[in-house]
């Protein structure tokens, strides 16, 4: 009796061993999935692209899918780490979450020595250096004329990786200056000429005085005039 009871545990544990080796998801469809999205959301992204992806565990429990298909949560962009995800609709389903890793590697711009806050910044304060973009802020400069010509918000030591939020944009309106304000619609453009109460870069606000004594406040331009909206 026991030899039976024995035997029939022997053949149910190979059973089960069996039924789930055959269960089993392969890795390499999942992962091929996984990479090939990354690399379609990635295209056009400047420098080199390092994709790792961590493997789906050997022993996984997932029934096996004939086309995986790989998606990416809502608000998640293709580089530094994040989760990409995966999933099967037919014949069965089920959605698993792999870990990524995109690696940017490009040339991005540092303080070449120094910097003291309201430094002019000029071609000679400005160095290139290589790494992972990707792993710096989102507003690292990566080009001389991001930079040049705008003065430091605040000191900088030497081999700071350089960020807009650092710099002050130009000033596209001085105080004290005359300039152009006007208003326009679909079918009018009337303007006039005042005198600037405040500073302003682009997009920034600024009152004018206009001669009639008038203060009007409006938006600066580009082009150091400043528009008022109807």
């Amino acid at each position: 009796m026991m030899g039976c009871i024995t035997r029939l545990l022997t053949i149910s544990a190979l059973f089960f061993a069996a039924a789930g080796a055959v269960a089993q998801q392969p890795s390499a469809p999942v992962e091929a999935a996984a990479r090939a999205l990354i690399e379609e959301k990635t295209q056009g992204l400047p420098g080199e692209i390092n994709i790792e992806i961590s493997p789906l565990g050997p022993g996984n429990r997932l029934p096996p899918c004939p086309a995986p298909a790989a998606f990416l949560p809502d608000s998640t962009r293709a580089w530094g780490a994040f989760s990409v995800g995966v999933r099967c609709e037919s014949p069965v389903f089920w959605t698993i979450y792999l870990q990524a890793r995109v690696k940017v590697i490009d040339d991005y711009l540092a303080a070449a020595l120094p910097l003291p806050a309201g430094k002019i910044i000029g071609p000679a304060d400005l160095e290139h250096r290589r790494g992972d973009i990707a792993a710096l802020p989102g507003d690292i400069l990566t080009d001389a004329s991001q930079a040049t010509g705008r003065p430091a918000r605040q000191a900088l030591a030497q081999g700071t990786p350089l960020q807009a939020r650092m710099l002050r944009t130009p000033e596209a309106v001085r105080q004290g200056s005359n300039v152009t304000v006007f208003s326009q619609g679909k079918t009018f453009r009337a303007s006039n000429t005042g005198r600037a109460l405040n500073s302003a870069a682009p997009g920034e606000t600024v009152r004018v005085r206009l001669p009639n004594n008038q203060v009007v406040t409006g938006t600066a331009l580009h082009d150091g005039t400043v528009e008022i909206r109807p």
